[in-house]
């Protein structure tokens, strides 16, 4: 799936299932060590799957720990993205001389709660969810929007270190080229001095699954100029 979303200078590795048992580091089993055997899984194949996709890269295998707010935190000179839902893991990575930060995210092709819905979207994007599922019913286009702003967030976290809220970013989609743009509504990244208002992202819905990636070039300037809403 990761393959129909991502660049070329991105690699990337899948499963749809869990290895067991899994080769972790000792760092790694510590982070672990009280959870539950099916999460142990989890934790595990998401990483080989992380440990293969730098292997493409040349980069030898390091343990792979989670940051502050989970994110991974990748070796020196690597930007990358986990993900990992029922039936399916992954992960992404790059190089930073060649991409500035990546996110992706994998959801099953399933409807939002409706409770859950008005924390996600926006009014408008509400709106245009409405349309979207009038016009195609077939993709869950409120789940689309979830994992769709999970990709944002991923990309947006590392390079700008901020809250980034569902609320703070508004989506549109383009069904037929499967992409989407995300207007963002806070500061923290910057191109040419000037505010980056806009990051954009693919997307595919196959077999069950739906899987959203966004990545940003390296040409953004990344400044620690959150708003005070944050």
């Amino acid at each position: 799936m990761l393959g129909s979303v991502l660049p070329s200078a991105v690699a990337w590795a899948e499963e749809f299932g869990d290895f067991a048992p899994v080769e972790l580091f000792p760092e790694e089993r510590a982070w672990v060590r009280d959870a539950v055997p099916r999460r142990v899984r989890e934790f595990g194949t998401v990483r080989d799957c992380a440990r293969r996709s730098m292997g493409k890269l040349g980069v030898a295998p390091v343990p792979i720990l989670p940051g502050t707010r989970g994110e991974p935190r990748w070796p020196p000179g690597i930007v990358g993205s986990m993900t990992h839902c029922e039936g399916f893991r992954a992960a992404a990575v790059a190089r930073s001389g060649d991409i500035a930060s990546l996110g992706i995210d994998a959801e099953p092709d399933s409807p939002l709660s409706e409770v859950l819905l008005p924390k996600v979207a926006r009014p408008e994007e509400r709106s245009r969810i409405t349309e979207l599922e009038r016009s195609d019913p077939t993709v869950h286009w409120d789940r689309l929007t979830f994992s769709a702003k999970e990709s944002v967030y991923k990309a947006w976290f590392p390079l700008a270190r901020c809250r980034l809220g569902f609320l703070d970013v508004s989506l549109s989609f383009n069904p037929l080229a499967r992409t989407f743009r995300a207007r963002l509504y806070a500061t923290g990244l910057f191109h040419e001095g000037k505010p980056v208002s806009t990051v954009t992202g693919n997307w595919i819905s196959e077999t069950g699954l739906m899987c959203t990636a966004v990545v940003i070039q390296t040409e953004v300037d990344v400044r620690y100029a959150a708003s005070s809403r944050f």
